[in-house]
């Protein structure tokens, strides 16, 4: 057992995101087309988180042409640049599956945790 997690500490990645579920990020990945690699970037909320250690992924959506997206990314996968958190959100449960009903404007619709502060402190 010892050397398959010594095997998993050397696949980890040690600059990843501090991010929830709930916030919005921007996730960079690396697409190969022919010879060439390039960023594309996918931007929107994240919905779950699920796993531990190099099994981890989490799953974003974003509203794309009126239409729903989801994609599934490995944390610790090489072909993620980086992930980047663009707003943190307040939630209050472990995975947002009810924002695939909502429609429009409330499928991204997360309370933020600045405003949440804001609000409290007054």
């Amino acid at each position: 057992m010892d050397v398959i997690r010594k095997i998993e500490q050397e696949q980890l990645k040690e600059d990843v995101a501090d991010f929830n579920v709930g916030d919005s990020v921007k996730v960079h990945t690396r697409v190969r087309e022919g010879g060439k690699e390039r960023l594309q970037i996918f931007a929107g909320v994240v919905i779950a988180k699920r796993g531990s250690g190099v099994n981890a992924a989490f799953t974003v959506r974003k509203i794309s042409y009126g239409e729903g997206v989801e994609r599934s990314f490995p944390v610790h996968s090489p072909r993620i640049a980086k992930i980047e958190v663009t707003s943190r959100g307040k939630v209050r449960r472990a995975k947002l599956h009810y924002l695939r009903d909502r429609v429009g404007k409330r499928a991204l619709l997360v309370k933020s945790r600045d405003a949440q502060r804001q609000g409290s402190s007054s």
